[in-house]
């Protein structure tokens, strides 16, 4: 270091002892303390033991008056608690309408499906066959028969951060197509039917399947011949993933053949567009 060098550090040094020496011998400030020396000379009068019990009793007033004024706007309102029980009941009623509205709903579907079929056995029996076959596949009605039941659940000691150690939507994705792949006739999850239309995804760390919410375990049943979907499951990529998920991240996965399933249909799909049919007859007129 040069002697300026050796100049600017001595004298940085000395000025940094000057101020902690001035602050340790003179905390008060200069000016606050010109200011008192001056009401002593001035013979201004000091405070008196009147002076600060009343002092302390408006410090303690506001306090009080703070207080009550939080917890006075803090307090619900008889009037916003009288609209809100109005609207909780309104919700419970709108509920039970909706309930009593999709049980009315199914009733009437199996009505329209019993007359159809007794209109189409009494035309065109092929045609009811046909409507059978189309409606095992699109899931239209339920179906139950032995098959296959894979269960998945989470790991015993998962807490809510631990994500990896949950079963993912993609994880019952991969067990559907394998056990589509394997010959499955028909495939639910939770009791949901799965059809070409249906979606598993998440939601947080939710699984959604077709926008309803499901918990651990996962019970994803498919009905087919047991021997034949078992052992063509075991020859998809889904059983390894099925062992990596229980080697990696303690989620267990089995597979077990069952006697009698019910898979339950699907929902009734929405009408998103429609042709007007053209019939054979007209199409040779033409």
């Amino acid at each position: 270091m040069t002697e300026r060098g050796q100049d600017r550090g001595n004298g940085g040094l000395a000025a940094s002892m000057s101020l902690l020496t001035s602050l340790l011998t003179r905390p008060l400030d200069p000016g606050y303390e010109a200011a008192a020396r001056r009401r002593e000379t001035e013979g201004a009068p000091r405070r008196t033991v009147g002076g600060s019990a009343l002092l302390a009793v408006l410090a303690v007033a506001l306090g009080v008056l703070t207080v009550t004024a939080a917890v006075t706007l803090r307090a619900p309102q008889p009037a916003v608690v009288q609209a809100r029980a109005v609207l909780e009941e309104e919700v419970r009623q709108r509920s039970l309408e909706v309930s009593a509205a999709e049980t009315q709903l199914a009733a009437l579907d199996t009505e329209i499906q019993s007359l159809q079929r007794a209109a189409l056995e009494a035309s065109d029996p092929q045609i009811l066959a046909r409507l059978a076959v189309d409606e095992a596949v699109s899931g239209a009605t339920a179906l139950e028969g032995p098959g296959v039941r894979v269960t998945l659940a989470d790991a015993a000691d998962a807490g809510e951060s631990d994500v990896d150690r949950r079963v993912h939507d993609s994880d019952l994705r991969v067990v559907v197509n394998g056990l589509w792949a394997a010959g499955a006739e028909a495939v639910s999850v939770n009791g949901l039917r799965v059809t070409g239309l249906t979606a598993i995804r998440s939601a947080g760390q939710a699984v959604l399947v077709d926008l309803v919410p499901l918990a651990s375990p996962y019970v994803v049943e498919a009905i087919g011949d047991p021997d034949r979907l078992e052992t063509r499951f075991a020859g998809t990529p889904a059983r390894d993933h099925l062992a990596l998920l229980r080697a990696a991240y303690d989620i267990t996965g089995s597979v077990d053949s069952v006697a009698s399933l019910l898979v339950p249909a699907a929902a009734a799909p929405t009408l998103d567009r429609a042709a007007p049919l053209v019939l054979e007859a007209q199409e040779e007129e033409t």
